[in-house]
């Protein structure tokens, strides 16, 4: 869809345009509520990750002197934010290898004890933890425990789309865009989760006391955790700064974009158009004043503990996520539907995905499926959790809240395949791309890049 139209905000934008006004207006919500969540979700964490070194700071000072940065590298220092990005993304990349070699270098004997380990937890206790139930349905369990963790972690390819207005040929941009950022996703995910696997057992005591009993300086990083049962000497130190700062640099990055996602939702004219105030130097000051105060949240910690809150955010951000990709999902199946009606053959297309619809009905089913499950655990026995659950399945409310309440009051109206608006601005992008003259990248990196994904 955005290789044919690559507008910015493409998802919310398409789901009003292909499904119906109010529907783009309940995902863009949706989506302005998962990114602002996840500010407090950060600054709970950077919180966690100082305790490894002390716990003398409280909890409530920590929250504060994080919101105070993000208070002024959002309003007074914006215009170093492409910049630093950039470097701190570099950052988490080189981080990311190096403890990917760091894993294979210590399992393998290269390590001060001389402990050749290598995948001796798959053994012992095992690859597969016993939840709530022993046996089969305990693995079971225990592995949708895991996949529900694990689709809070899916985010990526949909952020990717959020420039296609502004990128420069994006018909022969995004296609590689798509490809490289789900193969780097993939292979840093797995590789990462394998390194986890490697390095500490799941019945660790130190981990366990980190997030079940959220002891103050108990490290949460099973990496950290490694280095120091192996004891390795500054490392941990090293590692456990670098997450603080990735952590704070996400924190960030979703002050910036929880910004400028409801201040679009306000140009757009949904949203108080008070909040499409900007200051001399373009900054929506009253939606970065929103984000921050929906960052108070993070407070919640002070109470409740830091990895208790860490839960709850995670949770709140799942199902928020996975209503995202099925919103996406089921809007392209309406922009397949309108394709075929309209007499546009797939073939004509400037990209075409494989297994469609097919792929997009799993994805769907999928997605929709996984956003109910996500808080199964607290309808076990013995489980009720008043917060666990509202954290899990407020979103699931208020998205269907926010789509009626809008439809009705603004009668907007579920577009029939033929009446779907496909060709507006086809045209011009079909001209801009025919008139665009590539220039060969000079640099190797590119051109690899290119080779790669192209």
């Amino acid at each position: 869809m955005v290789t044919y139209l690559p507008i910015s905000s493409p998802f919310i934008r398409f789901a009003g345009r292909y499904v119906d006004e109010a529907f783009g207006v309940a995902a863009g919500y949706n989506f302005f509520i998962f990114e602002a969540v996840m500010v407090p979700f950060e600054v709970t964490a950077c919180n966690m990750i100082i305790n490894y070194w002390s716990d003398v700071v409280p909890v409530a000072g920590i929250v504060i002197i994080v919101l105070a940065l993000y208070v002024l590298l959002n309003l007074f220092a914006v215009e170093w934010y492409g910049e630093s990005e950039f470097w701190l993304s570099l950052s988490k990349v080189l981080l990311s290898v190096g403890l990917i070699f760091f894993t294979f270098i210590v399992m393998v004997g290269g390590n001060p004890l001389g402990d050749r380990f290598g995948f001796r937890y798959w053994r012992n206790p095992g690859a597969f933890a016993e939840y709530y139930k022993p046996g089969d349905l305990g693995r079971w369990l225990g592995f949708l425990a895991c996949l529900i963790q694990a689709s809070f972690t899916i985010a990526g390819p949909d952020y990717v789309s959020m420039a296609a207005g502004e990128a420069v040929n994006p018909r022969g941009v995004l296609p590689k865009a798509y490809n490289g950022i789900f193969l780097r996703l993939t292979a840093f995910f797995v590789l990462g989760v394998l390194c986890i696997g490697i390095l500490v057992p799941y019945n660790d005591p130190e981990m366990a006391a980190a997030f079940e009993q959220d002891l103050p300086g108990a490290a949460s990083s099973p990496y950290v955790i490694a280095m120091d049962r192996l004891q390795i000497p500054v490392l941990p130190h090293i590692v456990n700064a670098m997450i603080l700062l990735a952590s704070f640099s996400a924190g960030n990055s979703y002050v910036y974009c929880a910004s400028r996602s409801l201040y679009g939702l306000a140009l757009d004219g949904k949203a108080p158009r008070i909040l499409t105030k900007c200051t001399k130097k373009g900054i929506p000051i009253y939606c970065v004043l929103v984000v921050l105060l929906i960052s108070l949240l993070a407070f919640l910690q002070v109470s409740n503990g830091s990895a208790v809150v860490l839960n709850w955010f995670v949770s709140l951000m799942t199902a928020s996520q996975l209503i995202n990709f099925s919103v996406i999902t089921f809007t392209y199946t309406r922009f397949r539907k309108a394709l075929i009606v309209q007499g546009v053959a797939r073939q004509t297309l400037p990209y075409r995905s494989w297994g469609q619809p097919y792929v997009a009905y799993i994805a769907l089913v999928s997605t929709f499926v996984m956003t109910f499950v996500g808080g199964y655990t607290v309808f076990l026995p013995g489980n009720w959790d008043v917060p666990t659950f509202l954290f899990s399945y407020t979103m699931i409310a208020v998205f269907p809240i926010i789509y009626v309440g809008y439809k009705l009051f603004c009668r907007t109206k579920l577009w029939k395949p033929e009446e779907v608006d496909i060709m507006t601005g086809v045209d011009d992008i079909d001209e801009y791309t025919k008139s665009y003259v590539e220039v060969p990248s000079r640099n190797p990196f590119s051109r690899f890049g290119d080779w790669l994904f192209g």
